[in-house]
């Protein structure tokens, strides 16, 4: 969850039908720069979240991934933007998008370009992106991994590259979950007012990702483990039934420096 996150997607639809990731805890997380802040399964189970190191610089973990990466870069769910202002400073066509307004004016407070939008909501560049990202958990967005596969495919162009980070163990797992902080713990269960309403995730580690993948015409092109992280390299099919060719890296840059209207970057209010 770079927190970096995105809106519940319908199963039937593969819209977003609200924000979990504009909910309070998440917002004042990231303003602060650090946690505590978790998901928590209705059964009590916590997930602990990196705010801290999503609010640091790449780390070289991460510039190890970014190097993998070709063309323009989306990285969905990018929470306060440390890999899109990373790309940025090295010259990268990137863009960042998040439900969380508080993420996207982080980002752009970075020097980074991120606009307030859900993964399957209209984006800039739909078909014409080298590489997608799915880091820091984004994996589990919408808790539907196959309907979050299927609108990436569609944003990358032919034979584009998907980086995604699964949970280094094997896990396939859908739930319900919920934003909360540590104050949160201390009741029986009641984290009314200072917790995010309930909504879908997922945990997959690489075999269950591959599984997914595999089912819907992604290959798999690369595998590896760094700093207690795992990563999964696939590359979307290489017949398009698009009418119009991918457009080049430059082209999508430069239609992100125009930023019309409809997609531009959220800034602070």
């Amino acid at each position: 969850m770079n927190a970096t996150h995105e809106a519940i997607a319908q199963h039937a639809t593969g819209r977003p039908t609200t924000t979990p990731w504009s909910a309070d805890p998440y917002a004042d997380a990231l303003r602060a720069g650090r946690g505590p802040l978790f998901l928590r399964r209705t059964d009590g189970w916590l997930l602990p979240l990196e705010v801290e190191r999503w609010c640091a610089r790449a780390d070289a973990v991460d510039r190890e991934v970014l190097t993998r990466c070709e063309g323009a870069v989306l990285d969905v769910g990018c929470g306060p933007g440390r890999l899109v202002v990373e790309l940025a400073s090295s010259g990268r066509a990137a863009l960042g998008i998040d439900v969380s307004e508080a993420a996207v004016a982080h980002t752009t407070r970075r020097g980074g370009q991120a606009l307030r939008r859900s993964v399957f909501e209209p984006l800039p560049g739909e078909g014409r992106w080298g590489t997608a990202l799915l880091l820091d958990g984004n994996l589990g967005i919408g808790g539907a991994p196959q309907a979050l596969l299927g609108r990436l495919a569609r944003l990358l162009l032919p034979g584009g590259l998907l980086i995604a980070e699964t949970v280094p163990v094997d896990v396939d797992e859908l739930a319900s979950v919920r934003l909360v902080r540590t104050a949160d713990l201390a009741g029986a269960g009641d984290v009314r007012g200072t917790a995010g309403a309930p909504f879908p995730w997922a945990r997959l580690g690489t075999p269950a990702l591959l599984r997914c993948a595999r089912a819907q015409g992604w290959r798999a092109v690369d595998q590896w483990a760094a700093g207690g992280r795992a990563f999964v390299a696939l590359r979307s099919r290489t017949s398009s039934s698009r009418a119009e060719p991918p457009n080049s890296t430059a082209e999508i840059s430069s239609h992100l420096l125009r930023n019309p209207s409809p997609d531009s970057p959220a800034t602070d209010r």
